[in-house]
């Protein structure tokens, strides 16, 4: 039988995926790109034919590089969806990153059903080294790198972020390691610390099946793969974003990372979302864009 959490992220996948019935696709997303965006679709970043293996590149129009560059990293409980999916309900955030001269990747990575952790986020890794050897042909600056992700891809991202620095070899592929510092995340309701997710004795959970193993049997496992292992005070700036009334993720997962930040002396900012839930249109605001705005202009500029 499916977990009570279980059947409560599934539920919210469905309503995520029935709210984006118009889309989101390649085509219903560059339709809302300001005019003269230049798209490089479906670009492969590890070398092989794998569809979950590929980014999309955005360019702003009418400006010349380098381009500060913000990583996208999708949700979906690490078991679904794909790179525009967020950017369905984010269209005027989109716009905003590209009419302010920054370059948007938005990545596909295999699902932990395929990739079991480390497996997924090497693949999010591995996107962004390509995209670092890569800066000469697309005019990218890799002195100006930060992160993007909602829910799991917020996990992903803040993971990412906190680990950089760490060099943790696991979470590369074999000599993909580029030696950069991110400058900035903005995580959207992401899970920061695994074994206190809902589903972390059900062996069915996203969490679980994250890891390959209940987070509170295997707490070394859960360990590894939650953000805050990896803070330190080299860290870079986060900005958080999370829904008062989230029901598929406790905003009590970004409230202790931002106590974690806290102690580590990380510049952090964390805003609750009154009344927002999971996911949607009310995070592509103007005063929730704005603070995006703002914190992306301090650190990629």
């Amino acid at each position: 039988m499916l977990s009570k959490h279980l059947i409560t992220l599934l539920l919210g996948l469905i309503i995520w995926s029935g709210a984006m019935a118009q889309g989101p696709s390649a085509r219903r997303i560059q339709e809302r790109l300001p005019e003269g965006t230049r798209v490089y679709g479906n670009i492969p970043y590890h070398g092989d034919s794998l569809d979950k293996h590929l980014l999309d590149l955005y360019l702003p129009a009418d400006t010349q590089g380098p381009y500060p560059l913000v990583v996208l990293i999708h949700g979906g409980g690490w078991i679904s969806n794909d790179k525009y999916a967020d950017m369905g309900y984010m269209p005027q955030t989109i716009a905003d990153l590209l009419n302010q001269g920054l370059a948007i990747a938005s990545i596909d990575y295999r699902f932990a059903t395929e990739a079991v952790f480390p497996g997924i986020l090497q693949d999010c890794n591995m996107a962004v080294s390509f995209l670092y050897d890569q800066a000469d042909t697309y005019g990218l600056d890799v002195a100006h790198i930060a992160l993007m992700g909602f829910s799991a891809g917020g996990h992903l991202a803040a993971l990412m972020g906190t680990s950089q620095n760490n060099q943790v070899e696991a979470f590369y592929v074999a000599g993909s390691y580029r030696p950069f510092a991110y400058r900035a995340v903005v995580d959207y309701y992401g899970p920061t610390d695994l074994v206190l997710l809902p589903g972390n004795e059900d062996p069915n959970s996203p969490e679980a099946i994250l890891i390959g193993a209940q987070p509170l049997l295997r707490p070394d496992l859960a360990r590894a793969a939650s953000p805050i292992t990896y803070l330190d005070p080299d860290d870079p700036p986060f900005l958080i974003f999370h829904g008062e009334a989230d029901k598929i993720v406790s905003n009590k997962q970004s409230k202790l990372l931002s106590a974690w930040l806290e102690v580590h002396g990380v510049e952090h900012t964390l805003t609750i979302v009154p009344d927002a839930p999971h996911f949607g249109p009310m995070y592509d605001v103007e005063a929730i864009r704005a603070q995006v705005m703002a914190f992306l202009g301090q650190y990629l500029r």
